[in-house]
């Protein structure tokens, strides 16, 4: 199995979750900017976190033979702090220039202020300026109507929906991410988002076509394997190999493909094997098995 996970927040992992993904199938991954957990007060926090992603965390996944690639943004929650958006917006192009960035993401609403429609707005002039995809943040509350006003925004603005990655979508979303012509992203975070079974009836009922999943695995209650886990899910259901491939590694490469930048080794490169690997595989195995 290979797997391109879409969205995952490996700033907020420890080193073996690298090395349990590597050995899961996981062969690179994208990791979009976020927010950190508390107000971030200065916008320098941002551009160091930024440097973060472009450098260190490259660097770290590397040493397990996954290739690190982001999506940098300022996200919706930090949005509503006006003077502090002002001055990220003003940078940010300067670091979506670097050839690691694929997409301009996590954007869009989380309380569905008019702060964060003008950030989202600003961004997606931004995306469409660079040629870059758009990956969209849907949020945890009033995920219908920020789904649909981020819809009409993209709509209003010209922008490709085929460009754009609607993300953490559920039952009640995922049809109109679609519909919009836009990519439809789910994550799998049971105690919040989506359980692998879940996300599994979602494809039954939706098809396979602009389909992806993820594990958006961050600072809270979370999984690194839950993409993994959604791909035994779907064998187990009585899904073919071709098409657990189509949405774990062709859907997420096609998508972020579109920013010109996306250049991949051979998908079956090696892992770096450490004393103790074999058992680690096992343990790999083990928590694959228990979802």
């Amino acid at each position: 199995m290979r797997i391109f996970e879409p969205h995952i927040h490996m700033f907020s992992r420890v080193t073996d979750d690298y090395e349990a993904m590597a050995l899961a199938g996981v062969r690179a991954l994208l990791e979009p900017a976020f927010w950190l957990g508390q107000p971030r007060r200065h916008a320098g926090t941002f551009f160091d976190y930024f440097d973060s992603l472009l450098d260190f965390e490259v660097r770290r996944a590397a040493e397990f033979g996954i290739e690190h690639f982001c999506a940098l943004s300022l996200n919706p929650k930090e949005a509503n702090d006006e003077r502090l958006a002002a001055e990220v917006l003003a940078r940010l192009p300067e670091y979506l220039r670097h050839e690691r960035v694929l997409a301009v993401g996590e954007v869009g609403f989380d309380s569905i202020s008019p702060a964060e429609e003008k950030a989202l707005r600003a961004q997606v002039e931004i995306a469409a300026s660079m040629k870059l995809p758009l990956l969209v943040h849907t949020p945890h509350r009033d995920k219908r109507r920020g789904t649909v006003r981020t819809l009409e925004i993209v709509k209003e603005m010209r922008f490709p929906p085929e460009r754009v990655l609607v993300d953490h979508n559920t039952e009640e979303t995922t049809p109109l991410a679609r519909a919009a012509g836009c990519w439809a992203g789910h994550t799998v975070y049971p105690r919040t988002k989506l359980s692998a079974e879940r996300f599994v009836n979602i494809l039954d009922e939706n098809g396979l076509e602009g389909m992806l999943v993820n594990s958006s695995a961050d600072w809270g209650v979370s999984d690194a394997l839950n993409a993994a886990k959604s791909a035994r899910e779907m064998l187990r259901r009585g899904y073919g190999e071709d098409q657990v491939d189509k949405v774990v590694w062709e859907n997420p490469v096609a998508f972020y493909s579109q920013s010109g930048r996306l250049r991949l080794k051979a998908a079956g490169s090696e892992v770096r094997r450490e004393p103790g690997a074999d058992q680690k595989k096992i343990s790999v195995a083990a928590r694959l098995e228990a979802s």
